[in-house]
């Protein structure tokens, strides 16, 4: 069984989405699981998950003492919310970072260690050079707001935008000074070595995504349950002297319970 203080991300038990109303008002933005996180928090912690990370939107859908309630009737913690932005557009950043810092000060307010970000937008007619310095600056103001409130601040690599594989990490980890928090499974899709990544940028991880991912037909899964073997993933891990939390993550499956105890017997066995 590993070390870890192991969490579970409450994005599966629902349609994943954000809000109709950002595509008018970027500030009013947010990801969200169409889901009960009432459901979700027990059935985490019934698998034997001592942690959960949600999307802004659905942090913020409670008042902190509802969402108290929850953590307390399921013996969760709060260990990240996740938010995102495009980061490389000038004239809509103070709005992102509005809702960044919302986010922030409700995960702030509960207690949560971690604040992670994604984003960085391709644009319709191709990536710039300047993107990149753009999104870079982005994240270092995300670290700033983060730090303020006690929160660790991290970026997450993620297909679509313009950071997914290792040319690309490596280009925006030179541009900031936020922390990186790899997500397994999508560095994998994007051609990256998940575990020569994590030993590779070793100083910048101090939270890590653990996710299964199946390259025929694409679908991300459980752990082993795909084409990425988790054994060398926890030894880079280990190696490197990791000691942070460890979320297990999966976008979607049947039965979000199921998925959730299929990776941590996974876990149970190395």
């Amino acid at each position: 069984m590993t070390a870890w203080k192991l969490a579970y991300h409450a994005n599966c038990w629902g349609a994943l989405g954000g809000d109709a109303v950002g595509v008018t008002s970027i500030t009013q933005l947010a990801y969200r699981t169409f889901g009960q996180m009432d459901r979700a928090f027990a059935e985490i912690a019934a698998a034997g998950y001592e942690g959960v990370e949600v999307f802004d939107g659905n942090l913020l859908d409670h008042s902190a003492a509802d969402f108290r309630s929850l953590l307390a009737n399921s013996g969760l913690q709060l260990v990240a919310a996740y938010a995102g932005g495009n980061f490389i557009f000038d004239d809509i950043l103070p709005e992102e970072l509005a809702r960044v810092t919302r986010c922030a000060d409700r995960a702030a307010e509960l207690g949560a260690p971690h604040l992670v970000v994604g984003g960085g937008a391709k644009r319709f007619d191709g990536i710039r050079e300047t993107d990149y310095h753009k999104l870079g600056a982005a994240l270092d103001r995300v670290k700033d707001l983060a730090e303020a409130r006690g929160l660790r601040a991290h970026y997450h690599p993620h297909l679509s935008t313009i950071v997914e594989g290792p040319a690309s990490v490596a280009k925006i980890f030179d541009l900031t000074a936020i922390d990186f928090v790899p997500d397994t499974a999508h560095l994998a899709a994007a051609g990256g070595d998940p575990a020569h990544l994590i030993r590779e940028h070793a100083a910048r991880i101090s939270y890590i995504h653990l996710k299964g991912f199946q390259r025929e037909p694409f679908t991300f899964t459980p752990l082993d349950r795909g084409d990425i073997p988790t054994a060398p993933i926890l030894q880079a891990m280990r190696d490197t002297g990791f000691d942070g939390w460890v979320c297990v993550e999966l976008d979607a499956w049947p039965d979000p319970a199921e998925g959730a105890r299929i990776s941590m017997n996974t876990l149970k066995t190395h």
